[in-house]
C-alpha cells in the first residue's frame, strides 16, 4: 500500500447472504452476492479506495475477521443478516476494529416479523441502510468514503 493511500473497506456478508439471487428473490431480489461485491469493489477503486469482502455462514469466522481487522481497514460495511438480531458477540467484536461501520439490510427489516424491529449492531454504526435492496451496499460505499477520504485542496 502507497504512504498516502487509504486503508481499504471491509464488506462483511453474515449468513444466508451466499444464497442471494436464489432465495426469496421477491424479498432480496435476484442479483447474486458476487454480483454486489463486484459492484462495490468497482465503485471503491472508482472513489480511490480498495474493497475486501467475505461471507459466512459462521459466527465465529465473523468474529475472527473483525479481530484481525484492526488496523487494517478504514471502514466496515457489513449485512450481518440474522446475526442483527440475535449476537451479542458480534456487536461486541464490532467495537474492536474501532473504524466506522454501515449496517445494510437489502429488506426494510422494520416492515418483517417483529423479531427484526432490534438490531445489537445498529448502535454501532454510524448509518443504517435498510429496505433499498442490493442498491444499500452502494449507499454504504460512498457514506464511508466521504468520511474517510480527506478533504479537498483549496484551489
Amino acid at each position: 500500500m502507497a504512504e498516502n493511500e487509504p486503508l481499504p473497506l471491509l464488506l462483511l456478508n453474515g449468513p444466508n447472504l451466499n444464497t442471494l439471487g436464489l432465495r426469496q428473490p421477491d424479498v432480496y431480489g435476484s442479483a447474486t452476492l458476487a454480483e454486489v461485491v463486484r459492484d462495490c469493489e468497482r465503485l471503491a477503486a472508482e472513489l480511490g479506495f480498495g474493497l475486501r469482502a467475505a461471507q459466512t455462514n459462521h459466527e465465529g469466522e465473523m468474529i475472527d475477521w473483525l479481530h484481525a481487522a484492526r488496523g487494517q481497514v478504514g471502514g466496515i460495511i457489513i449485512n450481518p443478516g440474522a446475526w442483527s438480531h440475535t449476537s451479542i458477540a458480534l456487536a461486541d467484536a464490532l467495537v474492536i476494529p474501532e473504524v466506522p461501520i454501515v449496517e445494510v439490510h437489502i429488506s426494510n427489516i422494520h416492515q418483517r416479523e417483529s423479531f427484526r424491529h432490534h438490531s445489537y449492531v445498529s448502535p454501532l454504526a454510524v448509518g443504517v441502510i435498510a429496505g433499498l435492496g442490493v442498491r444499500g451496499y452502494e449507499y454504504a460505499v460512498r457514506h464511508l468514503v466521504a468520511l474517510l477520504a480527506p478533504p479537498a485542496a483549496d484551489a
